[in-house]
């Protein structure tokens, strides 16, 4: 095996069309400017996509990077991104994944590879020491599961593949690479509209050696360290997984409920991860290199199937008022097999029960019943019957058919299951997320409503820790490591360890700025220095996520957005929570003036020039 030492530097670029590839040498520049992953991706896209470019059509460009803590033993690194233009949102979509594959594209040689054009035939692209296009065959029709049997890899090597739902340009559709999933904004479809039913790294060519080894060992067993000692990390992410949130988010009356009209139920319990770790035989389930161990399997009816994550339980459970363990797990599984977003096949699924109720649409489904669920997520992958209208998300749904106001997305991406109503923070976060409702951009809600360090029915801070986050995880994503980390990273170093509760979050709510100016969070940029031998201070990793959210918010503007868009579903802005006798309503008018001010836009959401020379963005 070869030693590479720092990081690849190479991205090969495929020409599914004419049959050709370039390989992109990444400069030092680049890469300290853009980090890799996710930031680097945009960087590349940005330079090849035309604005307007239908995203199922030959001209989109799809992307996928790994970040320079791949193979490099940092905890819970084992993750790679894709970049491309999403069918369900119209714009740019990244999406974070972890399995095999990355680690496999890694050791193939490469940091990532661009996709241009159509394989002529339904194919599978195999990635070695250069790439080969081969038939699919019988491939082609197959689940995720059985693909990736067929497949047949050897020891070192990882698939990324599509179901049913990708083939059939489903825009929910996902990819799978083992047993995690690019899940969000149709990248399946993507994929499936480039002929590609696969992609295989061989993997096992290259490791990747840090340019100061003896500094990266000592920082991973600080890292360790802080992910064993931290109570979200080690105690209810290892041992319950996320679905650890559903007390917490039941208790704060954030978890969504009958389509989001409540933020609580008596039966939650049902579906808690301790409840799934009690009755249902678990072990752990998850990336490697895991830390963590967040994801679990279980026993159900005698099939071991993975615990659903958080995401899908309240989304295919509370959310259609199903408290039925074992049917949600079977639901998450037939979306795995399928390729198909759980997140927004849940949303789907609710929106389709109350337009059902108010007559907007005919159905068989009920909220409170399983019947016909399964039956429907199967439609949907096949666009068959009523599958074929809910195939194309919640908001084409309500554009044809009534019921805007209940349908539960921003920019046309379904939000994931915290109710905004109970953290406002998440609210103004949900609103402006470059990708659309996306919890990820800047849990606000972890804050407000999980650890309770911000108070929730308040505007006071939410703007600063908005845009704290959205940079902070701008970075990370581009490393590339585990947004979960950063519990661990943020709350265990000296100062955040040390100071009383009480006092840091009083801090934080009414000084937030000098909280997080004590905030140490430079494990990930010492982590970076390290296997990079790059200089990058924390400040410079905050100033480069903020350059690389600047440019996905100024790619998405080149696509029509604007303030217009920074917006909620009308149940948010107008409507109650049936289970809040004050009837909170997210104030978010009073939160996007500020937001605006503090990331460089205009009035109309717009990324003023000023902003984008500041930080050396020039497209």
């Amino acid at each position: 095996m070869q030693e590479l030492i720092g990081t690849n530097n190479r991205v090969i670029e495929i020409d599914l069309t004419n049959g050709t590839s370039t390989i992109i040498t990444i400069t030092d520049d680049d890469r300290k400017l853009y980090l890799g992953g996710k930031g680097l991706g945009l960087k590349l896209l940005a330079e090849r996509l035309k604005p307007g470019t239908p995203a199922l059509s030959e001209e989109n460009i799809l992307i996928i990077m790994t970040g320079v803590y791949m193979n490099s033993g940092v905890p819970c690194s084992a993750r790679f991104t894709a970049i491309t233009k999403s069918p369900l949102t119209g714009i740019i979509i990244t999406s974070s994944c972890g399995g095999p594959f990355g680690m496999a594209l890694k050791t193939a040689g490469y940091d990532g590879i661009i996709l241009k054009g159509k394989a002529p035939q339904r194919s599978v692209l195999n990635i070695g020491e250069t790439f080969q296009l081969t038939n699919a065959g019988n491939l082609w029709g197959m689940d995720t599961e059985q693909t990736q049997k067929e497949l047949n890899l050897p020891s070192g090597g990882g698939a990324l593949v599509i179901g049913p739902a990708g083939e059939n340009l489903v825009s929910i559709a996902n990819a799978v690479s083992g047993h995690r999933f690019l899940g969000r904004g149709g990248i399946g479809a993507v994929l499936g509209s480039k002929n590609i039913k696969a992609i295989v790294a061989e993997g096992k060519k290259y490791k990747v050696v840090a340019k100061q080894k003896e500094d990266l060992d000592k920082l991973k067993k600080i890292g360790t360290k802080y992910i064993n000692n931290n109570y979200i990390t080690a105690t209810l992410y290892r041992n319950y997984g996320t679905n650890s949130h559903i007390r917490l988010c039941n208790a704060s009356q954030i978890l969504p409920v009958r389509n989001f009209t409540s933020g609580s139920h008596p039966e939650a319990e049902k579906i808690s991860g301790e409840l799934f770790a009690e009755k249902y035989t678990k072990r752990h389930h998850t990336c490697k290199p895991c830390t963590i161990l967040c994801g679990h399997e279980g026993e159900f009816n005698g099939k071991r199937m993975s615990i659903p994550e958080y995401e899908t339980t309240g989304l295919l459970g509370s959310n259609l008022e199903i408290f039925d363990p074992i049917k949600i797990a079977e639901w998450n599984h037939l979306c795995g097999l399928m390729g198909l977003d759980s997140i927004s096949m849940g949303s789907v699924l609710g929106w389709t029960m109350e337009a059902t109720e108010k007559k907007l649409i005919q159905s068989t489904l009920k909220f409170g019943s399983p019947d016909n669920v399964a039956e429907t997520i199967v439609d949907v992958a096949y666009k068959r019957g009523l599958g074929l209208d809910l195939s194309e998300g919640t908001r084409a749904l309500s554009e044809k058919y009534g019921g805007l106001d209940f349908a539960i997305q921003v920019k046309g991406l379904e939000i994931a299951a915290y109710d905004p109503r109970g953290a406002w923070g998440q609210g103004l976060a949900y609103a402006t997320a470059n990708r659309g409702g996306c919890h990820l951009s800047a849990p606000v809600f972890s804050l407000e409503g999980t650890l309770h360090y911000l108070l929730p029915h308040t505007t006071l801070s939410k703007v600063t820790f908005t845009d704290y986050f959205e940079n902070m995880f701008s970075a990370v994503n581009s490393m590339h490591g585990c947004q979960f980390t950063s519990f661990a990273y943020m709350l265990e170093p000296f100062i955040a360890k040390n100071t009383p509760k009480p006092l840091l979050a009083f801090t934080m709510q009414t000084m937030p700025k000098m909280a997080l100016a004590l905030m140490d969070i430079s494990m990930y940029s010492k982590s970076y220095e390290a296997i990079t031998g790059i200089k990058l201070s924390q400040s410079d990793m905050l100033k480069a996520g903020k350059r690389i959210h600047l440019l996905e918010r100024l790619l998405n503007t080149r696509e029509g957005i604007s303030a217009k868009d920074d917006t909620l579903p009308a149940r948010f802005l107008n409507e109650g929570r049936k289970d809040d006798p004050k009837n909170h309503v997210v104030p978010l008018d009073k939160m996007l003036k500020k937001y605006y001010k503090v990331k460089g836009y205009d009035a109309n959401g717009i990324p003023k020039p000023e902003t984008l020379k500041k930080y050396g963005i020039k497209f």
